[in-house]
C-alpha cells in the first residue's frame, strides 16, 4: 500500500511545514499533492495531517510513516549514489575553487558529506579571491567554481543553486538601524567595508553604486566575516553582504540590517562547470546535496527560477 513516493511526499511536507511548500519542494502542484494525500488516507482508512494547524501537524499515523521515511529514503539515496558511484567507473576528480568568502558556511559541511558518499573522488578546495578562477575551470585546473558572477563562455556551464538577498549590515545605534531601505545616495556618507577583491567582484559596487553613480565616504576591507561584522558593530562602517549570512549575527543582536533599495538586490548563485562534466554522476550529486544543505540550514534563500 506504502510507496516510496509517500514517503517523499509525506517527508516533504515535514521540511516545507505546508502543502504549498512541500508541493514546491516535490515539482508537482498543490492540488496533485492533496489528491495523493487524500488517495493514501482512503487507502490506509486513516488521517495522516491535521490540515487546520499552520504549520501542519501530523497524526499518530502520520508520524509513524515518517519514521519509516526516515529509515527508507536514506537507504534508497545511499544505495542510488553507490550505483552511480559503479557506473560512473568509482573514481573522479572535483577540485573547487569559490568566489564568495561567505560561502564556507554552506560548502563546508556539503563538503563533509560528498566525501562520505564519494570516498573516491579526489578533492581539493581553492578560495578564488586572489586568482580568477573562471579561466582556470577552461583550462582544467578547476572542476567547479561557485559564483554570483556568470560569464557567458560556451565551453561553461553555470547551474543555480539558490538566490539570496544581498542586505546592509549597520551597527545597532547607527541612524540606518530604523530604515527599512537605504538608497545608494546615503552610502555616499559611509565607510564601506568589504572583502579584499575586485571592485568588479562586489557586488554591492555592481548592482547598487555604480548604476546610481555614487562612492561611498571609503572603503576598508576584512578578509573574513566575523571581522567585518565586528568592525560594523563598533560603528567602523557598513557592509553588504548575503542575507543568510547574517542571521547568527542578527540572533546574537550584534548588528541590525536594512535592504538594499526599496525592492532589495536579490542574486543568484551559482556552480560553473564545464559543458561536458556537467553530467558526470559524482558532479550532479555534489550539486543535489548543496542544494539539500542550503535549503535545510539557510534563511532567507529562494529557488532559482
Amino acid at each position: 500500500m506504502l510507496e516510496l513516493r509517500h514517503l517523499e511526499t509525506l517527508t516533504a511536507i515535514r521540511e516545507g511545514g505546508s502543502l504549498v511548500e512541500a508541493a514546491d519542494r516535490l515539482h508537482v502542484t498543490q492540488s496533485a499533492l492533496s489528491h495523493q494525500l487524500r488517495e493514501l488516507e482512503s487507502r490506509l482508512g486513516l488521517q495522516l495531517l491535521n490540515r487546520r494547524t499552520r504549520p501542519v501537524r501530523f497524526t499518530t499515523a502520520g508520524l509513524r510513516i515518517l519514521a519509516l521515511a526516515d529509515e527508507v529514503l536514506p537507504q534508497m539515496r545511499s544505495t542510488e549514489r553507490e550505483l552511480k558511484r559503479l557506473a560512473a567507473g568509482q573514481t573522479g576528480r572535483l577540485h573547487l575553487a569559490i568566489e564568495c568568502h561567505s560561502c564556507f558556511q554552506w560548502l563546508m559541511p556539503t563538503l563533509d558529506v560528498f566525501r562520505g558518499q564519494w570516498p573516491e573522488v579526489e578533492m581539493d578546495l581553492s578560495a578564488g579571491f586572489s586568482f580568477a578562477p573562471l579561466p582556470a575551470l577552461l583550462r582544467g585546473d578547476l572542476d567547479l567554481v561557485i559564483t554570483s558572477d556568470p560569464i557567458a563562455m560556451e565551453a561553461v556551464r553555470y547551474v543555480p543553486l539558490f538566490r539570496y538577498e544581498l542586505v546592509l549590515a549597520v551597527a545597532r545605534d547607527s541612524t540606518l538601524a530604523a530604515a527599512r531601505f537605504v538608497r545608494p545616495q546615503q552610502l555616499a556618507e559611509e565607510t564601506l567595508i568589504t572583502y579584499p577583491v575586485e571592485r568588479e567582484r562586489l557586488d554591492v559596487f555592481t548592482a547598487f553604486l555604480d548604476p546610481a553613480l555614487v562612492e561611498p565616504a571609503a572603503q576598508r576591507t576584512a578578509e573574513l566575516t566575523p571581522m567585518m561584522i565586528q568592525l560594523v558593530a563598533s560603528g567602523r562602517g557598513v557592509a553588504a553582504l548575503p542575507n543568510w549570512a547574517l542571521t547568527e549575527y542578527l540572533s546574537q543582536k550584534l548588528i541590525a540590517t536594512c535592504r538594499l533599495g526599496e525592492e532589495g538586490v536579490w542574486r543568484t548563485l551559482y556552480a560553473a562547470v564545464r559543458v561536458e562534466e556537467e553530467e558526470a554522476a559524482y558532479i550532479q550529486d555534489f550539486l543535489a546535496t548543496a542544494r539539500e544543505h542550503c535549503f535545510r540550514d539557510l534563511s532567507g534563500i529562494r529557488r532559482p527560477r
